[in-house]
């Protein structure tokens, strides 16, 4: 590849370490590219509320592509800039059908407001027994299922920490097929599900077209099933060697763990 026009990361598994923070070579990389001009985008399922942590200490002040493309947010800014969501009846309608094959699931809503801390929405909303594979600490309001359900959401949850995440999407895209977008960023019992045809790559595509920058110009990063159609999607995908067989199976190029600064050994080629 020659030297990328646009740079994308996943950010869990992927940019940073285990422990949530940046090498200090990884952040020597990531200035190196700021000040080359090239855009970083960060591309993660998290949602806006999670983005900051991660990019001030990156550096990071550019756009991310959150909850796998159905949120692009504007770090500068602190700005949501458009939502792709799901609406009330649609999220019965599949909550209705995943219990009927998942009995033991407990579901989850993420929502956005205008900006990372808009305090005027309940971003996250769980129900009792939700099991959250990042911790209890996270955050999230314990409601009604009917609660959970009955706003729109940016991506429904689903959880059962008796399952893989693996055996949970196949039996949940048996279901649903091509209805919804349902993939995973743990494989510790935890579906994410979104609007048909949302993915990283649908926002990352429409990030790099307000740059005038096509595929082949991308170069991106990733480590979960959530980051297959981006890797798919860029001139050259990336996995780190810690990532999933899946994506494994997909990637141009397999780079060292995250924990041995795999993005920032493939980025020190140009910057």
């Amino acid at each position: 590849m020659h030297r990328p026009q646009l740079i994308a990361s996943d950010v869990d598994g992927t940019l940073i370490t285990p422990l949530q923070t940046f090498t200090p070579r990884t952040k020597a990389a990531l200035r190196n590219v700021h000040q080359e001009g090239v855009p970083f985008v960060l591309v993660s399922g998290r949602p806006p509320r999670w983005i900051p942590a991660i990019a001030g200490p990156g550096g990071v002040t550019g756009y991310a592509v959150c909850a796998n493309g159905a949120v692009l947010y504007d770090i500068g800014a602190d700005r949501v800039l458009s939502t792709r969501g799901l609406d009330p009846v649609l999220l019965h309608d599949v909550a209705d059908a995943l219990a009927q094959i998942l009995p033991r699931a407990r579901f989850g809503a993420e929502r956005a407001g205008s900006c990372a801390y808009d305090t005027s929405v309940a971003q996250v909303v769980i129900e009792s027994e939700f099991h959250n594979p990042w911790g209890d600490d996270t955050g999230g309001t314990f409601v009604t299922r009917g609660e959970v359900l009955g706003h729109p959401a940016i991506k429904l949850l689903a959880s059962d920490e008796r399952m893989t995440s693996d055996e949970m999407a196949e039996a949940a895209r048996a279901v649903l097929d091509d209805a919804v977008a349902v993939t995973y960023s743990s494989n510790a019992g935890l579906i994410e599900i979104s609007a048909v045809a949302v993915t990283k790559a649908t926002g990352l595509a429409e990030v790099a077209s307000w740059y005038d920058i096509d595929p082949t110009g991308v170069l991106a990063f990733g480590d979960m099933p959530n980051d297959i159609a981006m890797l798919e999607w860029a001139g050259h995908g990336v996995a780190v060697a810690n990532a999933h067989p899946h994506v494994h199976a997909v990637a141009d190029e397999i780079t060292a763990p995250n924990t041995e600064d795999g993005v920032a050994q493939v980025l020190e080629r140009w910057f």
